[in-house]
C-alpha cells in the first residue's frame, strides 16, 4: 500500500511540474536583455501555444490522483496537496492569459528630456524619429521593456517599435 501511495505522490509531483513548465517556460525564455536563440524562441512560442490545452490535460489526472491521495494522507500531506492544487490552478489560469502584455506594455505618454540633459552612455543605442523639424530618440534599453511607444512627432502620430 505504501508503494502505491509513493507512486501516486511521484505522479502528482511530475504532473504539477509539467504544468509549471507549460506556464513558466515561455516566460523564462522570452525576457528582455538576454540572448534568445531562434530555437529557444521557437520552442517557447510553441509551448505558449499549447499551454492552455496542455495544462487542462494535465489537470484531469492531477485531480484524480489528489482525490485518491486525500483519504490516506495526514494533515501536512493534505496541506501539500492543497498547495499543489492551488499552484496547478494558477498555472492553468495563467496559461490562458497573455501575461506578456503585462510585461511589455506600450508607453502611451512618453516623457522626454532635452538632449543635453539626457543621461545616456556615449555608446548607448537609440531609435530615432524625425518629422518636420521635430526629433525624438528612444533608448533601446527602455524599448526592451515596452517594445512600443505611442508618440506624436512633428504633429504626426507614430508608433515606435522594433
Amino acid at each position: 500500500m505504501e508503494r502505491k501511495s509513493t507512486l501516486l505522490w511521484v505522479a502528482f509531483t511530475l504532473l504539477l511540474c509539467g504544468m509549471v513548465v507549460l506556464f513558466f517556460g515561455p516566460a523564462f525564455v522570452i525576457r528582455p536583455f538576454r540572448y534568445q536563440s531562434p530555437g529557444a524562441l521557437a520552442w517557447a512560442i510553441r509551448l505558449r501555444h499549447y499551454a492552455p490545452i496542455g495544462t487542462a490535460a494535465l489537470a484531469v489526472p492531477l485531480l484524480v490522483i489528489a482525490g485518491r491521495l486525500w483519504p490516506q494522507t495526514k494533515r501536512w500531506s493534505k496541506a501539500g496537496l492543497v498547495a499543489g492544487l492551488l499552484l496547478a490552478g494558477l498555472c492553468s489560469t495563467m496559461a490562458r492569459m497573455n501575461y506578456f502584455e503585462w510585461i511589455f506594455h506600450p508607453i502611451a505618454r512618453p516623457g522626454f528630456e532635452k538632449a543635453e540633459d539626457a543621461k545616456l552612455d556615449a555608446n548607448e543605442m537609440v531609435l530615432t524619429v524625425s518629422f518636420a523639424g521635430d526629433a525624438r530618440a528612444y533608448p533601446i534599453r527602455e524599448m526592451a521593456y515596452h517594445h512600443i511607444v505611442n508618440d506624436v512627432v512633428g504633429e504626426v502620430p507614430v508608433a515606435v517599435t522594433y
